[in-house]
Order: structure tokens, then C-alpha cells, then sequence
């Protein structure tokens, strides 16, 4: 069972991104404020559920928060401040969209900058460890798959629909014999050698 909060007495923000590993398509984000003491049986970190099971809890979630919302940064963004402050971006984007101020933010990862004047708490393995932040994975991963799902209409080439963006051995394929969508990141690389495109 995830532990529901990192204090007692505090309205606490859980915080996660999707899509960090990527080669295409945006960064999301969620910050989410549960109940105290709230618990549901399935909860977990969204890589560890199904996709069935993520979008039940999206549900759940968004019914039962007190507070949560979701943003994203696009591949453009992601190009000029890098990967990890994109996703901090997001996250931050996140927060200022909630109804309502958290008193302490828990973050998953072991980087964040600071958000206003609120303190925060950065948790390694955090969406596994307590359930704000389990709830921050499942609403960034599920709003980013729904997203990814209607951009594959554009570009059914690259199999967004079953791979989300991420570096399959099909995505990787298509890039190199298609070359880049708008979409993509200029400055990723496939298997660690090659960029998706030319430096401009």
C-alpha cells in the first residue's frame, strides 16, 4: 500500500511527468492533491498498471482530487531548455493550474527548482511510494497517450498509437527510413549515436 502523505498536517501537491524518454512528441505533466489519508487498492506508478487500469484510475483520480491538472511542454520547448527542465517546466505549469495552493510539493526524481515559496521534496521511485504522486503519474501518462493516439492520425508511419513516441525498434526504423516528422526532437538521438536531425 503507498503511503497517502509525506506529513500530517500539510496540503501536499504530488507531482510526475510522461514522456521524458521520448523521441517525439511533448512532455506532460500533473499535479495532483488527494484527500488526506486517501487510498484506492490499485493505485500504484503508472508503468506498473495497464492501460486499462490506468484509465480507470484516471477516472477515479480526477472524481475524488481535491485539486489536480495536467500540462505540457512540446518538442519545440524540449529542444531549446533541455528534457529535464522541460519536465520541471511542466510540472510547474501544472501546479499554477490547481484550484487551490499546496502547502509542500512532492516531486518524483531527484531534480526540481523551486515553485513560488513553497517547499518541496524530491522522492527517487516517489510515484511508487506515495499515492499524490502515483495519482501525478497516471494523469500525465494517460493525457499524453490520448494526445500521442490523435497525433498517429497525422503520422501513422511511426506507430504513435502503439508506441507513444518512445525509441521502439519500429519507431527507430521508420525514422531512419522516413527521416523526422514536425513532431519529432531535433536534439535526441536514436541509440545513443545519431541525432534525429542535423544541427541548424
Amino acid at each position: 500500500m503507498l503511503k497517502t502523505g509525506f506529513t500530517r498536517d500539510l496540503l501536499e501537491a504530488g507531482c510526475d511527468e510522461a514522456g521524458r524518454g521520448c523521441l517525439a512528441g511533448p512532455v506532460y505533466a500533473a499535479a495532483v492533491i488527494l484527500p488526506h489519508n486517501y487510498q484506492h487498492p490499485m493505485l500504484n506508478d503508472s508503468k506498473k498498471l495497464s492501460v486499462n487500469q490506468r484509465n480507470l484510475l484516471r477516472d477515479e483520480i480526477e472524481h475524488h482530487a481535491l485539486a489536480w491538472a495536467v500540462a505540457s511542454l512540446d518538442h519545440e520547448a524540449i529542444d531549446r531548455e533541455n528534457i529535464l527542465w522541460a519536465s520541471v517546466h511542466a510540472m510547474h505549469l501544472a501546479l499554477s493550474n490547481l484550484n487551490m495552493k499546496p502547502q509542500l510539493v512532492l516531486v518524483d526524481g531527484n531534480r526540481f527548482r523551486p515553485y513560488l515559496d513553497i517547499p518541496f521534496q524530491c522522492i527517487v521511485k516517489g510515484d511508487a511510494t506515495f499515492s499524490s504522486i502515483a495519482a501525478a503519474s497516471i494523469l500525465a501518462k494517460t493525457h499524453r497517450d490520448e494526445y500521442m493516439i490523435q497525433l498517429h492520425d497525422q503520422h501513422p508511419e511511426y506507430e504513435w498509437i502503439k508506441n507513444k513516441g518512445y525509441p521502439t525498434a519500429s519507431h527507430i526504423r521508420a525514422v531512419q527510413k522516413l527521416g523526422i516528422s514536425p513532431y519529432h526532437r531535433k536534439t535526441f538521438r536514436i541509440s545513443g549515436q545519431v541525432k534525429l536531425s542535423f544541427d541548424e
